[in-house]
């Protein structure tokens, strides 16, 4: 790969390996308001979208799960109360500072799951080894989506099922209101709650370049899923993706 390769961050064209880092920067400084500034940018739904995604895993008790970019641990703690004893949850991120706050609050809420920091463009675990992977509001920040989810693909046993639960393309008449809130409001509460504007114009910015639900169905298909499909939330604010490995 050629050190010059350009990608977006955001609105901005970058080179990819200066991607990383600066969505690195974005994580590390919100890593320990993430969770209140979820809870006032979607007014508490998040919590409904990530209870919504452990129904429709259908995930058992003993199951394998994986949770990709999995943050503050969130959705590690719900399908660790599905699998049970006899079943496994391990919770990633690239994100130092994130993983870290995943790690205390799960230790704190009594839940046995490993916390592992790596690259989602490699994943360092066997194939065909999980019945689930999960990723949640991360796949938009990674520099090559293709790749993550022919990943996430590889580390799925036959049968098992992928989720992609993440900001998509919003119902056209909502568009206008949509796009004041996101640049208007989005930054200023980033700077009253976490003294920090530019990591939510990112924020923005970055759910605009992500691609909408068809695109990334295809995505999907093209990683080796097969019957894909997906729910829109909030009027398309948030989709979720489920595909099957056959």
């Amino acid at each position: 790969m050629s050190d010059n390769t350009k990608t977006h961050f955001g609105f901005q064209t970058v080179d990819e390996r200066e991607k990383a880092r600066k969505v690195g920067e974005v994580f590390h400084s919100v890593a320990r308001k993430y969770d209140l500034m979820n809870d006032v940018m979607s007014a508490g739904l998040h919590r409904a979208w990530k209870r919504f995604t452990v129904e429709v895993s259908g995930v058992r008790p003993g199951d394998r799960v994986l949770d990709v970019a999995g943050g503050s641990g969130d959705l590690s703690r719900l399908f660790s109360n599905k699998v049970g004893q006899s079943g496994q949850v391990i919770l990633t991120d690239i994100n130092a500072s994130m993983l870290a706050v995943g790690r205390d609050r799960l230790i704190d809420d009594g839940k046995a799951v490993p916390a592992l920091q790596c690259d989602a463009e490699k994943l360092p675990f066997p194939d065909e080894h999980f019945d689930c992977v999960i990723v949640a509001f991360g796949l938009r920040n990674m520099t090559h989506k293709d790749k993550a989810l022919a990943e996430m693909q590889r580390v799925l046993k036959p049968g098992g099922r992928l989720l992609v639960l993440e900001f998509s393309q919003v119902w056209k008449p909502l568009a206008p209101i949509y796009d004041a809130y996101s640049f208007k409001l989005l930054p200023l509460m980033g700077k009253l709650l976490a003294n920090d504007a530019d990591s939510y114009r990112y924020l923005a910015e970055s759910i605009r370049m992500h691609p909408d639900q068809e695109t990334l169905k295809q995505m999907m298909l093209d990683a080796g899923l097969s019957k894909v499909d997906y729910y829109n939330l909030a009027a398309g604010v948030v989709a979720l993706h489920k595909g099957w490995k056959t």
